[in-house]
């Protein structure tokens, strides 16, 4: 069977057999598809940005770099140093954090006036600060951020479109839409049935320079597109709403945790299918996204119509496996890309982040199906795979064809970090069994685990 290794010290074996644990096939799993293409492989190959954005991009850069006041002086390492600024940006953090962290610091201090503490606390914590987006920042933003968000985004996307090919949304919300990468990578998939694309920014100059970049060829394709200040979604009509909201790398421009949940529900409530949430790939990032989560599961606890479902990445909607580790470590998954084509850029980059998708609806139809969480590991007739299964673990199988199927194993071969798995997990209860036998097993699978380690040496 297949051998899963929990991540407790608790050892837990299942097997991939008939009524217990099995791919999704019984007689035709694969339909004459390819192993390279079963139903679970979701990964995208180097995104390419539309010839059109590129040309757009390149156009205003060269623009720009025979203007007297030209922003483009030292553009290269203003570039890079934004970009590292925005991956290490933390999370505004609120009174109720700082007290927290206030209490254990005034155990390790032994002090006792929590005004003290509160200060110690505020010089060893990120001093988070608004970014104002001038024109000079809006345009670094375009050049260092733009192609690695419009990546991660169609990432997004494309979970949505392989698994739901019948959705054809005819209106999107962008929330701090910035440059416009949200647009575009929707109009790249859904571009016959979108009719109509709202942008929303608190910056005027974003959203000038966003609209420049969709003029010309583009601008005829995608005509009914509009912009407007942060506020409007908060003012704008109740009865408002949009078969597809996003929110790509804006939650942490606002302030406050408060202000961050708020937005949050407002965004649930302007959405007729799917809300799609896009964070950096870092635990403030994966952080964010899991309150965002948490809210609206709750929220649509309260509230069943139209019931919230997580549907994707996570298989459950139990709390993330890897929040509750002593070290926690961030959900997040990989993209490659083709960046501008700007002097300083490599031909290829690699964009890493986190993203959440919510819809409307009731999930008995969506396949319990596991998520790969790492990097695939091939060796010499077995493979590694770490998987995020339904009831909420984090589970290590070994995959062979001797005692797997050969459909499963060349579909393990075949998947990558972020892919689903077909495979119906078991219940993790209904296999465990007493300490005797675990303590056996558990000795079993050490040799087990150990001939890998020799074979590679």
């Amino acid at each position: 069977g297949i051998i899963l290794f929990p991540t407790s010290e608790v050892l837990i074996l299942a097997t991939i057999v008939p009524n217990v644990s099995q791919v999704d096939n019984s007689s035709n799993f694969l339909n004459n598809i390819p192993h390279r293409k079963h139903p679970g492989i979701l990964h995208l190959k180097c995104v390419k940005l539309p010839p059109e954005l590129v040309q757009a991009v390149s156009f205003w850069v060269a623009l720009l770099f025979f203007l007297p006041e030209s922003p483009i002086c030292d553009m290269e390492k203003k570039s890079e140093s934004f970009s590292n600024y925005l991956w290490s940006r933390k999370r505004p953090i609120d009174l109720k954090d700082l007290r927290k962290k206030a209490q254990l610091l005034e155990q390790k201090l032994r002090k006792d006036a929590e005004q003290k503490v509160l200060t110690a606390v505020r010089q060893t914590t990120f001093h988070w600060e608004e970014l104002k987006y001038t024109k000079e920042l809006s345009f670094l933003y375009m050049v260092s951020r733009m192609d690695a968000n419009y990546a991660a985004v169609s990432r997004a996307f494309h979970e949505i479109q392989k698994r739901v090919p019948d959705f054809q949304p005819k209106t999107l919300l962008d929330f701090g839409s910035g440059t416009g990468a949200v647009s575009w990578a929707a109009h790249s998939i859904w571009g016959e049935s979108l009719k109509e694309y709202m942008n929303i920014d608190c910056s005027v100059h974003m959203l000038s320079l966003a609209e420049k970049l969709m003029r010309g060829e583009m601008g005829r394709k995608m005509r009914r597109v509009f912009y407007f200040p942060r506020l409007m979604l908060s003012f704008s009509s109740k009865k408002m709403t949009f078969d597809l909201s996003v929110s790509a790398f804006s939650l942490n421009d606002l302030p406050t945790y408060a202000q961050r949940i708020a937005k949050v529900k407002n965004l649930w409530k302007k959405t007729n299918n799917f809300l799609v949430l896009v964070e950096n790939g870092t635990k403030e990032g994966h952080q964010m996204l899991m309150e965002a989560r948490d809210v609206i599961l709750k929220v649509s606890h309260i509230s069943p119509v139209n019931e919230a479902y997580v549907f994707a990445p996570c298989p459950h909607h139990l709390p993330c496996p890897r929040m509750l580790r002593d070290k926690p470590l961030p959900c997040n998954f990989l993209q490659q890309y083709e960046p501008l084509p700007l002097s300083w850029n490599p031909p290829h980059k690699t964009e890493r982040f986190s993203f959440l998708i919510l819809s409307r609806g009731s999930r008995e139809s969506m396949e319990p199906w596991p998520r790969i969480t790492q990097p695939v590991l091939c060796r010499k007739r077995h493979i590694h795979v770490h998987l995020c299964c339904a009831d909420g673990t984090l589970q290590h199988a070994v995959v062979t064809s001797k005692k797997h199927s050969r459909d499963l194993y060349r579909c393990v071969w075949n998947s990558n970090c972020g892919d689903r798995l077909p495979i119906l997990t078991p219940n993790i209860e209904s296999i465990l069994e007493d300490k005797s036998t675990l303590e056996d097993q558990k000795n079993d699978s050490q040799k087990v685990n150990t001939a890998p380690c020799q074979d590679q040496n």
